[in-house]
């Protein structure tokens, strides 16, 4: 689009999911397949989500295995379900919010840009 990308706006159920996936196992390090298929999300989805939203995952350190698993944030764990849920959402908010007033600006610039392409004297009786 314009450079940038909404983390949260549009993916609050799919963030949710690997949320509650994560807390129905708790204190293991999950390898992106595996969120795959507890949740029933593509693998890249989930690759995708897990690597744009540092505040809620984390990335563990790779194994001798070289296999690299996520976990949930401590911030995030110490937290309950209804205030990481909120937070989801008050963050999908705020990317609408900024989705909107972008919008808005650029829609004001093009009105600005036809109003100074007619002069005033030929609108004027």
């Amino acid at each position: 689009m314009l450079g940038f990308s909404f983390r949260f706006r549009g993916k609050t159920k799919r963030l949710l999911a690997l949320y509650h996936c994560f807390l129905e196992h708790p204190g293991v390090g999950l390898h992106p397949i595996q969120l795959a298929k507890y949740t029933g999300l593509s693998f890249a989805e989930v690759a995708s989500r897990l690597n744009t939203t540092q505040e809620l995952f984390v990335r563990l350190p790779k194994r001798k295995d070289g296999i690299t698993r996520y976990r949930l944030t401590s911030s995030i764990s110490a937290q309950s379900s209804e205030t990481v849920e909120k937070l989801i959402h008050v963050a999908a908010k705020k990317e609408t919010t900024t989705l909107y007033t972008l919008s808005l600006m650029i829609f004001c610039v093009f009105v600005m840009g036809i109003i100074m392409v007619f002069p005033y004297d030929s609108i004027a009786p």
